[in-house]
């Protein structure tokens, strides 16, 4: 059994990363790459909020007894196998933990136009998956 304190505690962490990326969500992208603070603010919020992800991901493949992940990216596959996440959702979570990666250990190859991309078209991928983990816990 997922233990709800924990969870809720996650997924209301990764609803205000959400939130506080979606305040800078109307900047240009000229605006955008210009701003080093912006961008090492999205950058870093992009980060936890997968992290965040694949926290309660990790929990949940725990308390449920589901088959250990390789690495993070199978983390949201195991979430996918359990039935918890769905097939579409998967394919856009798996390269936010390839993602993450980048970001973590390889910090001079981040692309600011890949980055800004996530900021303008993704954000909706954390929502749904809280939407799904919680459609879950009800179950």
């Amino acid at each position: 059994m997922v233990d709800r304190e924990v969870a809720e505690r996650l997924i209301g962490l990764l609803e205000g990363y959400v939130n506080d990326l979606r305040s800078v969500q109307s900047m240009s992208f000229a605006e955008y790459s210009a701003d080093l603070r912006t961008k090492r603010f999205v950058e870093r919020t992009l980060q936890i909020a997968i992290e965040a992800c694949l926290d309660l991901g990790y929990h949940i493949i725990a308390d449920e007894g589901l088959r250990e992940p390789e690495d993070n990216r199978d983390v949201f596959k195991v979430l996918a196998e359990g039935g918890i996440i769905n097939a579409k959702l998967l394919e856009a979570l798996q390269p936010m933990a390839s993602f993450r990666n980048l970001i973590v250990h390889d910090y001079g190859k981040i692309d600011d136009e890949i980055v800004f991309g996530i900021l303008q078209r993704r954000l909706g991928d954390f929502t749904e998956y809280s939407r799904m983990i919680v459609r879950h816990m009800r179950c």
